[in-house]
């Protein structure tokens, strides 16, 4: 059985690349070059049509003015998190408003897993300073042969 080459084509070959990046379709630029002459009459005819009550020139029309918003800022009050038993509280508060119906549960997911990030990101410093003080209480008795792991410090 005869091995496949390792590239289908030679090298120096530009043929093979592909479509330029940011280059269009022909049919595309071609159908905006017949709208950019009529867009300002084919926007009027559709507003006229959602004033006359067509749910979908309606629909049209409302997206271009007021496009959806895929996502909304939360508010929730939380208490400051200063200590990683301060993040636990928090997040029983996110909890306590998703079963409220304050936050919707993906917003209350979001959010619980920028507070677990911000308690292992407390936990992380409580670490080091805890290493720390180890490291200059067995400096003192110049005992070296103990290896300590020293976690990496957080971004």
């Amino acid at each position: 059985m005869k091995k496949p080459p390792d590239s289908l084509f030679q090298k120096g070959n530009t043929f093979g690349r592909g479509r330029p990046q940011g280059s269009r379709n022909k049919a595309t630029i071609a159908m905006q070059e017949i709208l950019d002459g009529h867009g300002e009459s084919i926007t009027k005819k559709c507003a006229l049509l959602a004033l006359q009550g067509d749910s979908t020139a309606l629909r049209l029309c409302m997206e271009r003015l007021i496009p959806p918003r895929k996502e909304h800022p939360v508010k929730l009050k939380l208490a400051r998190v200063t200590t990683a038993a301060e993040t636990s509280e928090a997040v029983s508060d996110v909890l306590q408003a998703v079963v409220e119906g304050q936050l919707l549960p993906s917003e209350g997911e979001v959010l619980t897993s920028i507070l677990e990030g911000k308690r292992q990101a407390i936990q992380t410093h409580e670490y080091d300073k805890r290493i720390d003080v180890i490291e200059s209480r067995r400096g003192d008795r110049g005992q070296e042969d103990d290896v300590i792991y020293r976690p990496p410090k957080a971004a």
